[in-house]
């Protein structure tokens, strides 16, 4: 199995230094362990051993969530080249962190970036009355995406930027981005009710639904 890895690799990226390590226990903790000193960390969404089952398995989700650094998940069926990364912008603590490294993969491929804020608008009884309202909220989303990227066109002038602030739920914004986009980038903590679980809601969905690679960000 390490040989045929080692042989997809290098004709992939002849240019690439590939080593291999065989390891016995568990696979989770085991990659968990080894993210230590790495950039990233690449795993599959289904694959052989610890990670056969389900779309989307237990050892996966935890492994994006308690390892330190960026995981990235891939799908099997992930090769279409799109030219579009997307990252979930929020005002969150660990918000410069995600942005951070979306930028850096949008300048590395050569990428646009989509940055996509979804807000959900009051339950039923509580929409405001007048549309007028409606639109005074979507513009102060608009203006919190403003500032969290103000700082970032001049770090990465190269990076085309889209912002995209819409009203609907994170997961299905993500989600819909994802079909056209060659990886969407989050951060593993959620907010409110869910905030103290290490991969919040937000995260999880887009692990579970997201049409190409996902990128999970620990600040």
């Amino acid at each position: 199995m390490l040989a045929e890895a080692v042989r997809a690799a290098t004709e992939s990226r002849p240019e690439a230094r590939v080593t291999t390590e065989l390891i016995e226990g568990s696979p989770a903790r085991t990659l968990r362990d080894q993210t230590g000193e790495a950039t990233e960390l690449v795993i599959g969404s289904r694959g052989l051993g610890g990670f056969a089952g389900a779309l989307l398995g237990s050892k996966v989700l935890h492994v994006a969530g308690h390892a330190p650094g960026a995981v990235v998940v891939v799908r099997a069926d992930a090769d279409k080249p799109y030219g579009e990364i997307v990252v979930g912008v929020d005002d969150s603590a660990e918000g410069e962190t995600v942005l951070a490294y979306a930028f850096e993969q949008a300048r590395l491929r050569g990428c646009v970036l989509r940055a996509v804020h979804a807000w959900r608008p009051p339950g039923p009884g509580l929409v405001p009355e007048f549309p007028y309202e409606v639109e005074k909220v979507h513009r102060f989303h608009q203006h919190m995406v403003r500032d969290r990227l103000a700082a970032w066109p001049e770090k990465f002038p190269e990076v085309e930027v889209v912002e995209d602030v819409q009203s609907a739920h994170p997961v299905q914004a993500l989600t819909d981005a994802s079909t056209r986009a060659d990886l969407v980038v989050v951060g593993s903590r959620g907010r409110g009710a869910v905030g103290s679980v290490v991969l919040g809601s937000v995260s999880r969905g887009v692990l579970h639904h997201a049409h190409c690679p996902v990128a999970v960000i620990r600040s």
